[in-house]
């Protein structure tokens, strides 16, 4: 019969061997991030750990335990390598690229570009981020405003990251990766729907809604008291205010903010009326300049990864490691290689604190490509 108590002393005695042995070998990583800085070379060798699980296998006598021992040894050279990470960045040999920093983005005196029309969201949120007095201007698509951008008629962009329900706004973040642009701030802006129609409008005249095809579905269960009403597609929901206000066509009404209804003359005949209260879009302000709030709290980065065992875990991991909370993970397809994947992941910190950047060192490593995307 088993003596749990003796079982549990003699694991006791074990791991006190081990602790040494760890301890022994964290000195010896330490010495081999010493030779890497004086030599130049890499601190993760694919090949060398593939070769050093092999004989780690052949070492062990039973072979029922040879595959835990490998996991063991796994993470043992993965914590090895960031111990690594965290040697080199002490020393000045960081992989970050410069950047200045700001104590906060101008909000007046700037020139800035947003997609839609007057009214929309995405004037909502630049109206409030950009408190004083500003060139704004619109277009008609993402894609657009960061050409604009990029060819200096702007100094920053408004664009939709992500919606509370909808989720993600997926081309947004193919573009933020195409263009060599930062994201320097981000702004909320809660989603009220109204039902707006012309002066002297009533429910009893409405037969026509105009909307974004979006806030048409979040408005569902408004919509299914009035069956009878013809629902239309437009672009977004200010141009379909913009829209009902130029018809003058009393027997239609557009879903859309109470701001569009007040820069387009029209009346409320209903507020609040999309199905889920709260429903809130993160907009992101976006320069070409690799600029970034002193005080920032928030890391967003974007890498590339092959589609093999354990690559998304070892690039996450530097991220648990040090200790940051990792806030966002969004994965997107590459185009260029069927199953391999991009991904875009956002952390709290700073980039002078010293522990995102070794995590981002350790990232900067191991993907096949990164680019920091902001700090804000």
């Amino acid at each position: 019969m088993f003596d749990l108590n003796e079982i549990r002393k003699n694991i006791d005695a074990t791991d006190r061997e081990i602790i040494k042995l760890l301890e022994r070998r964290i000195g010896f990583s330490k010495e081999v991030a010493a030779h890497k800085k004086d030599v130049g070379k890499k601190v993760y060798d694919a090949e060398r750990e593939k070769q050093k699980l092999t004989s780690v296998e052949k070492l062990v006598e039973k072979d029922e335990n040879a595959a835990d021992i490998r996991k063991v040894f796994e993470q043992i050279m993965l914590d090895s390598r960031k111990i690594q990470y965290r040697e080199l960045e002490k020393n000045g040999m960081s992989m970050l690229d410069p950047y200045d920093t700001f104590e906060d983005v101008p909000r007046t005196g700037v020139k800035v570009v947003y997609q839609g029309v007057e009214g929309a969201y995405a004037y909502i949120a630049m109206k409030r981020f950009f408190t004083g007095d500003i060139k704004a201007f619109n277009t008609a698509t993402w894609r657009e405003a960061l050409e604009h951008l990029m060819n200096d008629e702007a100094d920053y962009a408004v664009l939709p990251l992500e919606n509370s329900t909808a989720g993600s706004v997926t081309e947004v973040y193919d573009l933020l990766n195409e263009f060599p642009v930062y994201i320097v701030a981000e702004e909320f802006v809660e989603i009220e729907h109204a039902l707006l129609a012309l002066p002297g409008a009533g429910m009893d005249d409405i037969n026509k809604v105009y909307s974004h095809a979006q806030a048409l579905f979040q408005c569902a269960g408004f919509l299914e008291e009035h069956k009878g009403w013809e629902q239309i597609s437009t672009p977004n929901t200010a141009a379909s205010a913009k829209k009902v206000s130029e018809d003058g066509d009393k027997s239609c009404a557009a879903i859309a903010s109470t701001e569009a209804g007040e820069l387009y003359g029209l009346n409320v005949l209903k507020e609040r009326i999309n199905d889920v209260s709260g429903n809130t879009t993160r907009f992101v302000i976006v320069s070409k300049e690799r600029r970034f709030l002193k005080d920032a709290k928030k890391v967003s980065v974007i890498f590339e990864t092959p589609n093999e065992t354990g690559t998304l875990y070892n690039l996450l991991s530097p991220i648990v490691y040090n200790d940051l909370n990792m806030m966002k993970i969004e994965s997107r397809p590459l185009r260029s290689k069927k199953w391999d994947s991009r991904f875009f992941v956002e952390f709290e910190g700073n980039l002078s604190d010293p522990g995102v950047r070794y995590a981002l060192r350790g990232m900067y490593e191991e993907a096949k490509s990164m680019r920091l995307l902001g700090n804000y």
